[in-house]
C-alpha cells in the first residue's frame, strides 16, 4: 500500500498556476483561426466553441500530469466557473445596454424636470414627476407590506401551528404566482367599490404592489427565521427572558441581514411593475404630491408610455430606465448599510 501510494506520488507531476489560463488562450485562439479558414466567426460562436473546447483540454492535461482526481477537480472548477460566466452575461449586457442608451438624456436637468409644455419632439423634459410618483408608490407599499409580512413570517416560525398555519403558508404560496395584472384588478375593483370608477391615486396602486411584495416578504423573512439556531432562544429562554422579547432581540437581530436582503429583493420585484400602475395610478405630465388623491407618473408607465410615443421619447424611456435602475443600487446600498449597522458583531 506504502510502495504504491509513494510510486503514484513520485509518477505524478505538478503543473505550473498559469496552465489553466495558457489553455484558455490556446483554445480561444485556435478556435478563431479554424472559425476564419473554414467559417465566418462571431463573438458568441468563438466564445462557446472555446469555451468547450479549453473543458476538455484542461482536463484531459491535468488527467496526464496529475492524475485523476486533480483533473476532476479542475472539471468541476470549470463547470462551476462557466456556469458563473454564463449567468453574469444577460446582467452585464443589461446593464451596458441601459447605460450606453440612458446617457443620452439622463442629466440633471432630466433628473430635476417634468413633461409640463412638452409636446412631440422637444428634447426638454424630464423624468421629476415620475422618479417622485415611485417613490410615493414604492414607499407606501412597502410600509404596507414589511410589517406585515414580517409579523406573519414571525407568526409561522415561531407560534404558527395546526390548520391556521398551514393555510396561510398555501395562501402564500399562491400569492407568490399572481400575475401582476391580476394585482392590478383586485385594487381597481376594491377602489371602484369602497370609492368610484374613476379614483386613482398613488394609495391605490401601493395596495396593487403590496399584493405583489407581501408574499415575497413573508417567505424571505420565514426562511431567514427558520436559520437563527434554536439554542439561542433557549439560551435566552434559560436567562428568564419573555418570548416576545427573544423574538426582538435575539432572533430578529441575529437573521436582520437576511432580512433585509428580502426586503429589498421584494422592493426590487414590485418597483419596475408597469401593468398594475396603468390602471390605478395611471399618468400625468406634472408633478403630484397628493398620494391619496389624482393621477401621478411613475418611472416604468413614463418609460413605456415614452418609448410608445417613438422618437425622441425612445431616448426618455432609456433615461428613466437608467433612473430605476440607479434608484435600485441606491436602496440596495442603503440597506447594506442598514444590516451591517444593526447586525450581531460576528455576522459584520
Amino acid at each position: 500500500m506504502t510502495a504504491t501510494t509513494s510510486t503514484l506520488t513520485t509518477r505524478a507531476g505538478r503543473l505550473p498556476g498559469w496552465t489553466p489560463w495558457a489553455v484558455l488562450a490556446g483554445s480561444f485562439a485556435l478556435v478563431l483561426v479554424l472559425m476564419v479558414l473554414f467559417g465566418q466567426p462571431t463573438v458568441a460562436s468563438v466564445a462557446f466553441l472555446g469555451a468547450l473546447l479549453f473543458i476538455v483540454v484542461n482536463w484531459a492535461v491535468y488527467r496526464r500530469v496529475e492524475g485523476q482526481r486533480p483533473a476532476k477537480d479542475r472539471l468541476a472548477t470549470s463547470l462551476v466557473t462557466g456556469a458563473f460566466v454564463l449567468a453574469m452575461v444577460p446582467l452585464v449586457s443589461l446593464v451596458w445596454i441601459v447605460l450606453r442608451n440612458g446617457l443620452k438624456l439622463f442629466s440633471w436637468e432630466f433628473l430635476t424636470t417634468d413633461m409640463t409644455g412638452v409636446f412631440g419632439d422637444m428634447t426638454s423634459g424630464g423624468a421629476a414627476h415620475a422618479i417622485i410618483g415611485t417613490l410615493w408608490v414604492t414607499g407606501i407599499a412597502s410600509v404596507i407590506s414589511i410589517p406585515l409580512g414580517i409579523f406573519t413570517a414571525i407568526y409561522l416560525v415561531e407560534y404558527g401551528k395546526g390548520r391556521l398555519a398551514r393555510a396561510i403558508t398555501v395562501l402564500v404560496d399562491v400569492m407568490t404566482g399572481i400575475p401582476s395584472i391580476v394585482a392590478g384588478l383586485f385594487a381597481f375593483a376594491l377602489f371602484t367599490i369602497l370609492v368610484g370608477p374613476a379614483y386613482r391615486s398613488a394609495f391605490m396602486g401601493a395596495v396593487a404592489l403590496a399584493v405583489l411584495m407581501t408574499p415575497v416578504v413573508i417567505r424571505s423573512v420565514e426562511e431567514m427565521l427558520r436559520l437563527v439556531p434554536n439554542e439561542l432562544r433557549e439560551a435566552a429562554y434559560a436567562l428568564g427572558v419573555p418570548k416576545w422579547l427573544t423574538i426582538v432581540k435575539v432572533v430578529l437581530r441575529t437573521a436582520i441581514a437576511g432580512i433585509t436582503t428580502g426586503v429589498m429583493i421584494a422592493i426590487a420585484r414590485v418597483i419596475g411593475e408597469t401593468a398594475p400602475l396603468l390602471m390605478t395610478v395611471g399618468i400625468i405630465s406634472n408633478i403630484n404630491n397628493d398620494p391619496f388623491e389624482g393621477r401621478m407618473a411613475t418611472l416604468p408607465v413614463f418609460a413605456y408610455r415614452q418609448f410608445a410615443q417613438g422618437g425622441v421619447g425612445l431616448d426618455r424611456s432609456w433615461a428613466a430606465a437608467l433612473t430605476l435602475v440607479a434608484i435600485v443600487m441606491l436602496l440596495n446600498l442603503a440597506a447594506r448599510l442598514v444590516s451591517r449597522y444593526f447586525a450581531p458583531k460576528g455576522e459584520r
